[in-house]
C-alpha cells in the first residue's frame, strides 16, 4: 500500500490523549488506513504523520471526518542507509 506523510498545523499546542487516539484508530480501521508513526514539532503545534493509505483523498477525508487539520498529504517512498551500503536491511550483502 502507498505511503503518505501528512503535515498537520494546530493553532494551539497539541495535547495527545487516549480518547483521540482511540477515535483515530477506529476510523482508520474502517477506512483501510494505517497510522505508522508521527513526529511532533518542538513547539507542539505541528505534526508529521506517516500513513499507509489507498490514496491521498482517503487521508483528507479522515481529517474532515475527525475534525483535525491536514495541510498537505504527500506520497513518499522509503529510503534507508542499507539501500546504499550494498547490504540488505537484515545486514547481509545484497546479491
Amino acid at each position: 500500500m502507498p505511503l503518505f506523510v501528512i503535515e498537520r498545523s494546530y493553532a494551539d499546542q497539541l495535547s495527545v490523549n487516549e480518547e483521540g487516539i482511540e477515535l483515530t484508530e477506529a476510523y482508520n480501521a474502517d477506512a483501510d488506513l494505517r497510522w505508522l508513526f508521527s513526529f511532533l514539532s518542538a513547539d507542539r503545534r505541528r505534526t508529521y504523520c506517516l500513513y499507509e493509505a489507498p490514496d491521498a483523498d482517503a487521508l483528507f477525508e479522515q481529517a474532515r471526518a475527525l475534525g483535525i487539520p491536514a495541510d498537505s498529504v504527500i506520497e513518499v517512498s522509503e529510503v534507508n542507509p542499507a539501500m546504499f551500503s550494498g547490504e540488505s536491511v537484515t545486514g547481509h550483502l545484497a546479491t
